[in-house]
């Protein structure tokens, strides 16, 4: 197991940690969850560049670093709806998209194929990430019901480019779907 494959099985337990302090308020919960969600963040852009500059890229990474970015939006999202940040609809729709294109994953990697994230799945985890930070800083500085606009067109703004880079994933590989 090398270094970058061990900063994405960190994930695993950091959106662990995350859902926790999400769920259960006590003194400075949210200023927790987001260093553990900034951690987290800094680990994929880690795990990344360790793997295509010093260790090489491995079949395991492929799959299981966009595994652990689901899993840390999805504790991130679900939290979300527990605070009355996010509608279920929303959250439901993203998590569909992450269900589906692992599903497609799993269907090629039976093949012998492993598809790698593509540049929209890249730009859908930045962004969703990018919201779930603006979102916890908000709780932090207690302005998450000053901001409910924002956050909910925000939120609009991921679950479109979430539905539109999960279609576009299925839309590149779909010769998988029909395949034998």
């Amino acid at each position: 197991m090398n270094p970058p494959n061990i900063l994405t099985l960190s994930r695993f337990g950091m959106a662990g940690l995350l859902m926790v302090c999400l769920s259960v308020t006590f003194p400075g919960s949210m200023i927790v969850a987001l260093i553990i969600f900034i951690l987290a963040a800094l680990t994929d852009a880690l795990d990344g560049h360790l793997a295509r500059t010093v260790y090489g890229c491995t079949d395991f990474g492929k799959l299981m670093d966009p595994l652990a970015d689901k899993v840390l939006t999805a504790a991130a999202f679900i939290g979300f709806i527990e605070l009355g940040v996010m509608p279920a609809w929303m959250v439901t729709l993203i998590l569909a998209r992450e269900f589906m294109v692992t599903g497609l994953r799993l269907l090629a990697a039976d093949k012998g194929i492993v598809l790698a994230a593509g540049i929209w799945g890249k730009h859908k985890t930045i962004w969703q990430m990018i919201f779930i930070i603006a979102v916890l800083f908000g709780g932090v500085f207690h302005c998450l019901e000053k901001c409910d606009g924002l956050i909910w067109w925000g939120g609009l703004f991921v679950t479109a480019l979430s539905v539109w880079s999960g279609w576009h994933y299925f839309d590149q590989n779909k010769n998988l779907l029909t395949a034998k």
